[in-house]
């Protein structure tokens, strides 16, 4: 019931939150809770590790400061500063950060892979860097689970840029920051020669042509301020770093330095001053060329991999994620989307993790089975002695797998999770075996303890050659309705693998809908969709002014999208945001932070008459027809903050709407002024745009997402 936001405090809950305030008036349990919590608020709770940070000096570090180890069990844990790292700095000692990547992980893993499913030992080092199938899968933008490229807007992106060299990707990798994103369009169109390729002065033009007449690199803003305002490179680093600061005064006196030097090479003030506005967004975001290519090597080395052997990629992706549901679950779509079958887990085809599986004598498209120990609850410690019995040959039934498996890692719960989720399958029916769950395990705590103890039985007269029989497990015959074991799967391997609980009304909701919530993406920001599926995950948020809203999944057959219902919509439409109900949504698409989303509405529930087979009760709000409805003008709001600085608010004025202007269009534009008075909202009829995800990144860079707002213009 805590509200979210940064730094919020008790207090500041209790005064937001009137659920909260009210469980605090009338519980003691509450109050007592709240009040004690309140009392250690905003103490330090214990000393913590610097994820990446290690210091270095000349001489041993015990001369400088006391250490301590890192708190360990055994004590022995890595040593570490008793000095916060701001301190250290100021010392004059070096901190540097060393960073690790998930990713170099996924590549040395699909390596692994790739050498032992088909033989072929990749040398990353030594690829050709202008690899059909890399550039085709860059361009068609199918970039989820490839380095640095798999964000929804740099999808949209990559996929106008058709990158056909490694610089494109570099150079892409660079652009897209704040304030360099604003010239993505500019990059794209004079690639493929939409527009000419300009340059701000003839005399840069040596320093922007690889990158078509487009500062991409920080690179880029040194060469141009020595050879435009005749700085050194040393004094040119230091200019960059004091414009990244973004200190006014500061900033004042970098433009004055730049147009002084400038004018001393005989270069117009005019001409100065534009070059300084042009290079100010880059310097303090952005990435020096070095970085980009580093980057773009990681990122070209994970799009070649997915392009060239996509079943090993994709395997060493999913134990990558392996513990992460939402990663494990949009990997698992990829696979769908890639044709690569992803089977359910199996206690005599399952390795320890996910592993790639083939037709018979190898032959048939692979396809990717589910790790035992990636079932919840179920860890690596518990399977890996039944792998290793496993090696003897595959399990026959439930008493061969109880006397040959080593099962003391194996509780209950462990074993619970394995049938539930379809890893005993091959052995016997899920209800059966629930049902007799603690039989197996006492039959299974018999041969551990017979093993152990080294008993002979009468059998063992004849030797080895005839099997010592053990008791037999009647078990009963239970069903488990299909929903049940769905819901299971999704609870302990986080998606559905056997079915999809929409499967059953999916030809229904076809005629309900104008897409599949996988199909909605960054091309479509700005138009009306209507979907259906489940709703796989709620989540109840406010607004700045504490109205409740709610952001829930939508997921059916194809994918999922994030549905956003406002309070407007949420206030009549509480009761069908719950887990596991199947809604028909109309929305409009948008993109907020990286993620396509639907901006709910309208909303119904479909619901099935299960023995008349048609829809029962009436929707809840009345919906359209499913036909495509005609595009509505749009208002976008936009706000922004009035200063003392006259000057500088015309010029940040004269820029959004210059951005503006640069996208024609009906929708309409007002302005929220901001200031200590309040806010005032201007509206400017004689300036309308056309909403699009471009215009949508090129202001948020230079508002914030929080300073956009769209909503439907009035008739």
């Amino acid at each position: 019931l805590i509200p979210s936001g940064v730094n919020i405090t008790l207090d500041q809950a209790l005064g937001e939150s009137g659920e909260l305030h009210n469980l605090y008036d009338e519980d003691e349990s509450v109050r007592h809770l709240v009040s004690s919590a309140k009392r250690v608020e905003g103490i330090a709770r214990h000393a913590s590790t610097h994820a990446a940070g290690v210091v270095i000096s000349r001489e041993p570090l015990i001369s400088y400061m006391p250490l301590q180890r890192a708190s360990k069990g055994d004590g022995q844990g890595q040593l570490m500063t008793q000095l916060a790292m701001e301190d250290i700095a100021r010392m004059g000692l070096l901190k540097m950060d060393f960073l690790g990547l998930a990713n170099l992980t996924i590549l040395g893993k699909a390596k692994e892979i790739i050498a032992q499913t088909r033989g072929i030992d990749i040398d990353l080092w030594h690829i050709p860097l202008d690899d059909a199938k890399t550039f085709e899968l860059l361009a068609s933008g199918e970039t989820s689970g490839v380095f640095q490229l798999e964000g929804t807007g740099m999808r949209h992106y990559i996929k106008e840029l058709k990158p056909s060299s490694f610089s494109d990707i570099a150079a892409m990798v660079a652009l897209y920051r704040p304030g360099p994103m604003e010239h993505i369009p500019t990059f794209i169109k004079a690639k493929h020669g939409i527009e000419p390729i300009r340059y701000p002065h003839p005399v840069l033009e040596e320093i922007l042509k690889e990158t078509y007449g487009v500062i991409v690199y920080q690179d880029q803003v040194l060469f141009i301020v020595q050879a435009f305002a005749g700085y050194s490179l040393g004094q040119a680093d230091i200019f960059r770093k004091a414009m990244g600061k973004k200190i006014p005064q500061v900033m004042r006196k970098e433009r004055h330095n730049f147009t002084a030097g400038a004018k001393r090479k005989g270069y117009p003030v005019e001409l100065a001053k534009q070059i300084f506005d042009l290079i100010e967004p880059f310097a303090g975001y952005a990435f020096n060329k070095a970085h980009s290519f580093s980057y773009a090597l990681i990122a070209y080395h994970t799009a070649y991999l997915k392009g060239n052997y996509p079943a090993e990629y994709m395997t060493a992706l999913l134990m990558a994620n392996s513990g992460q549901p939402e990663k494990v679950r949009s990997a698992i779509a990829e696979c769908r989307r890639l044709g690569i079958s992803v089977l359910p887990p199996d206690i005599n085809r399952s390795g320890a993790s996910f592993t790639i599986e083939r037709g018979e004598q190898g032959n048939g498209a692979a396809a990717i089975r589910f790790g035992l120990a990636d079932i919840k609850n179920v860890g690596a410690n518990a399977i890996e002695p039944i792998l290793v019995a496993r090696q003897q040959g595959d399990f026959s039934s439930v008493e061969d797998f109880c006397k040959r498996a080593e099962l003391r890692g194996v509780n209950k719960r462990v074993l619970e999770s394995l049938i539930k989720a379809g890893a005993l399958d091959c052995l016997g029916s899920r209800g059966a075996l629930l049902y007799g769950l603690d039989r197996i395990l006492s039959l299974a705590q018999r041969e551990q303890r017979l093993r152990e103890t080294g008993q002979t039985t009468m059998f063992d007269l004849w030797g080895e050659s005839r099997p010592v029989p053990i008791p037999g497990l009647e078990l009963a015959t239970v069903d488990i309705p299909v929903k049940e074991k769905l819901a299971w799967e999704k609870e302990l391997l986080g998606v559905y693998l056997s079915e999809h609980p929409v499967s059953h009304v999916a030809e229904k909701l076809r005629a309900n809908i104008t897409a599949f919530c996988g199909q909605i993406d960054a091309e479509m920001v700005g138009q009306t969709a209507v979907v259906a599926g489940m709703v796989t995950s709620v989540r109840q948020l406010f607004t700045k002014d504490k109205r409740p809203f709610v952001a829930a999944t939508l997921e059916d057959l194809d994918g999922s999208i994030e549905v956003t219902a406002w309070p407007e919509v949420y206030r009549n439409t509480k009761e069908l945001w719950q887990e596991a109900n199947i809604l028909v949504v109309r929305g409009r698409v948008r993109v907020r932070e990286e993620r396509v989303q639907l901006a709910c509405e309208q909303v119904r529930q479909h619901q099935a008459d299960a023995a008349a087979g048609q829809d029962a009760a009436p929707a809840t709000q009345e919906m359209p027809a499913p036909s495509t409805p005609p595009a509505q003008r749009q208002r976008l709001v936009i706000s922004i903050p009035q200063t003392e600085d006259q000057e500088r608010d015309l010029a940040y004025l004269r820029q959004i709407v210059d951005t503006l202007r640069d996208y024609p269009g009906q929708d309409e534009v007002r302005l929220a002024i901001g200031s200590s008075d309040g806010v005032i909202t201007l509206g400017l009829p004689d300036l309308s745009t056309g909403y699009c995800l471009d215009l949508q990144q090129r202001l948020a860079s230079l508002v914030g997402e929080e300073g956009l707002r769209v909503t439907e213009a009035e008739p």
